[in-house]
């Protein structure tokens, strides 16, 4: 008999011990007896007692201690939901082993809804009997009518299908007309129809439409990259693999980088498929989250659009991954579990053997090598869609155009905001710094207002009056008076925010409709949303924004986009610096001229020589990724190398480099790894806690997990304060 099949064959006064991943940063499953009136399978989501508390934890695969039944303590409930099953198992070890993270942690992710462990409560229903009213009235007529297919009706769903009021609903239930029973929960969203609505798409389109159609349809593992410039109708292309994924019954998961911003999408997909597909991120109601994590397990929900940790829901059908704007650095999460979710889509694709589509306009370094060498299918859209013409971009040499003095806007690009507003069109101001200004100090002694909690300066936020840290949410209201010196109204604001390019903006073009864009602005998703609808539908003519005007928004409007600062991604000691810098300005500028006016992109910078800035400006995307691609290459980076980071960070400085030190001079001896460092972080202090990191550099078939296990457990005890982070594939370098 089988270990899995012994988890299923309990008999009376058996006591089977099985292993439970519980959802804590334990490096096994622990092990528990089952009693006998329960029966439990690998993947069965069950109730264990875990020190005083009780906790869900996951019936695992694999062998439970050789430890005495009588000894352990018992799992004290199975849940009534759909087993993970083991691909999603196989998916979580993977995870976990690949990042070096607590296999429970990985798990937690898979188990983010705990009232959804237990079927959804029956809801109240209605159901035409065979009772009929002495008096029929035209609305009572309509409600017999509509309720006259035999199917059991909500009394609000009801009411609202034969245009009556519940009252009518109600007096027909008195009067025996209708008979109460219960149905099963309605669905969170209604079932997306395949054919509600078939574009019409160009030749181009037709042929990547077609590409994924027979991609899905082989069932089998594969990846396609579509790569079309901004504009050319990626998401129509993609949504026909979604359609054919449908009609062949499996599930679809759509991954989205802002998922709280991409309210236009949700309506693209309601008009392509007659509803909307269900989402899952942060901001959803938790009641939905249930809803959703429950239906997604069960099959009910068939398509899911959702932010990064949506690849952990438990899926019963899962068919087709969509990773959509893949390029996004939002898909990387660095907390806890650090992981990549275009990868791990990609992983988790291949574990159960289906298809999954990445789209960009901007492709990443990574997916586009992997394109050029075969592993992907590389699907072009080389044109926007229809007779809509990319934006004609140049750039301000700030050495020639400078600002006004106190100001940060070229000549150049307000000459051409009149233009643009006189044409009754709207213009765009790109900048990615939030809030006035990075940085305030007094004239007098020149004291720098920093965070006490982070090496980092307080950011102003002239519009609520505050200080604020961007990395720990420090802030205190804006002081009038310096607490160095004591000196009054003498504090100045150093270099701009998306706020001060606003109040320049608006002495320049007093009689303009101006906006700013932020994420820290007040009033949250649903405020943006609607801030978002009334660009769109032209109520503003000058929009200031940070990254959030990159994410795929449609402004028809819109036929300026000025970068504040272009230089600005290229300051920093990221390897990564000049790929990002394209794809930023790369999005930003797309967002003008999407529906056929005439358009222009001006980005104002110091370097306009700059690869970065002239591959931009010319369009010829093809020279930077050649440039690109070969400086990574020749340095051994990604993806031609390997990277992985480990970050040491303790309340007390010396701790956190002491066993940073520590490890170093316990990474094992091996000539194709080199360690860098350790050294301070960048920012070397966050949320009170001093950061040393080591830089671990390998060749692309170098065992980076093995090299780090290895490091880690060689190394220093851990002390009670230090904490220790592993980041393989890193992104960010701070």
């Amino acid at each position: 008999m089988t270990r899995d099949s012994l988890f299923t064959a309990s008999t009376p006064h058996t006591r089977d011990v099985v292993p439970v991943l519980v959802p804590m940063p334990a490096d096994r499953a622990y092990s528990y007896v089952v009693p006998d009136e329960l029966a439990v399978e690998p993947g069965s989501v069950v109730q264990v007692p875990l020190g005083p508390r009780k906790v869900a934890g996951v019936v695992w695969h694999g062998e439970s201690d050789a430890v005495d039944a009588k000894k352990l303590r018992a799992v004290e409930h199975v849940f009534d939901c759909p087993p993970l099953d083991a691909a999603m198992r196989r998916f979580i070890d993977w995870v976990a082993a690949y990042t070096l993270s607590p296999p429970g942690l990985v798990a937690r992710m898979a188990l983010r809804a705990p009232a959804a462990f237990d079927p959804e409560a029956m809801v109240e229903g209605l159901r035409l009997g065979d009772t009929r009213p002495e008096r029929l009235t035209d609305a009572r007529g309509r409600v017999l009518e509509t309720a006259g297919d035999g199917m059991a009706w909500t009394r609000s769903g009801l009411a609202h299908a034969a245009g009556v009021s519940a009252g009518v609903v109600d007096g027909l239930v008195r009067l025996g007309v209708l008979e109460p029973l219960l149905v099963p929960p309605r669905p969170v969203v209604p079932p997306p129809e395949p054919g509600y609505a078939e574009p019409s798409l160009s030749p181009a389109q037709a042929e990547a439409a077609e590409t994924l159609v027979e991609k899905v349809r082989e069932d089998a593992f594969s990846v396609s990259l579509i790569d079309g410039v901004t504009g050319s109708g990626k998401t129509e292309v993609y949504f026909e693999a979604v359609a054919a994924a449908l009609r062949e019954g499996r599930q679809v998961l759509i991954l989205l980088p802002e998922i709280a911003l991409t309210e236009q999408f949700m309506d693209r997909f309601h008009v392509r498929f007659g509803t909307r597909p269900a989402q899952w991120h942060s901001e959803a109601a938790p009641k939905t989250r249930e809803k959703v994590w429950r239906q997604a397990a069960t099959g009910a929900v068939r398509v899911v659009a959702g932010a990064r940790s949506a690849l952990f829901l438990p899926f019963r059908e899962l068919g087709l991954v969509i990773v959509d704007e893949e390029h996004d650095p939002a898909y990387k999460q660095e907390d806890r579990v650090f992981y990549h979710a275009r990868d791990m889509a990609i992983v988790r694709a291949s574990i159960t053997g289906f298809p999954v589509v990445l789209a960009s306009a901007t492709p990443s370094i990574e997916s586009r090598v992997n394109a050029d060498r075969g592993r992907y299918t590389r699907l072009r859209l080389p044109a926007r869609f229809g007779e809509a013409a990319l934006p004609d971009l140049s750039t301000i040499d700030m050495r020639r155009h400078p600002p006004a003095r106190g100001g940060f806007l070229s000549p150049v690009l307000i000459e051409e905001t009149k233009a643009t507003l006189a044409r009754g069109e709207q213009a765009l101001y790109f900048l990615n710094r939030r809030g006035y200004a990075p940085l305030t100090l007094c004239r007098v002694c020149g004291h720098r207002f920093e965070c006490p909690n982070c090496s980092a300066w307080l950011v102003e936020h002239r519009f609520r009056g505050r200080i604020e840290c961007h990395h720990c949410g420090y802030g205190q209201p804006t002081p009038e008076a310096c607490p160095e010196c004591g000196t009054l109204d003498h504090l100045v604001a150093c270099g701009p925010g998306v706020e001060r390019i606003a109040e320049e903006t608006d002495k320049l073009f007093p009689d303009a409709r101006i906006i700013v864009l932020s994420s820290d602005m007040m009033g949250g998703t649903k405020r943006l949303q609607r801030e978002l609808a009334a660009i769109a539908d032209g109520e503003v003519d000058i929009v200031i924004g940070t990254q959030l005007v990159a994410k795929g928004h449609n402004f028809p409007m819109m036929t300026l986009v000025g970068i504040v600062d272009a230089d600005l991604g290229l300051s920093n000691g990221d390897p990564r610096a000049a790929e990002r810098t394209y794809q930023l300005l790369g999005q930003v500028t797309g967002r003008a001229g999407r529906t056929g006016r005439a358009s222009r992109g001006l980005l104002q910078t110091y370097q306009p020589t700059h690869p970065v800035m002239q591959a931009i400006v010319s369009g010829d995307a093809e020279s930077f990724y050649e440039r690109e691609i070969a400086e990574r290459e020749r340095a051994g980076l990604p993806p031609f190398g390997r990277l992985a980071s480990i970050i040491v960070s303790a309340e007390d400085r010396a701790d956190a480099e002491d066993h940073a030190r520590g490890l170093r001079r316990a990474a094992p001896a091996d000539a194709a790894m080199t360690v860098l460092g350790p050294a301070e972080a960048p920012l070397a202090l966050v949320r009170g806690r001093y950061r040393f990191r080591l830089l671990v550099q390998g060749p692309r078939t170098a065992d980076m997990q093995g090299f780090l296990r290895a490091t880690i457990a060689a190394g220093p005890k851990m002390r009670r304060t230090v904490r220790v982070q592993i980041d393989v594939d890193p992104q960010s370098f701070l």
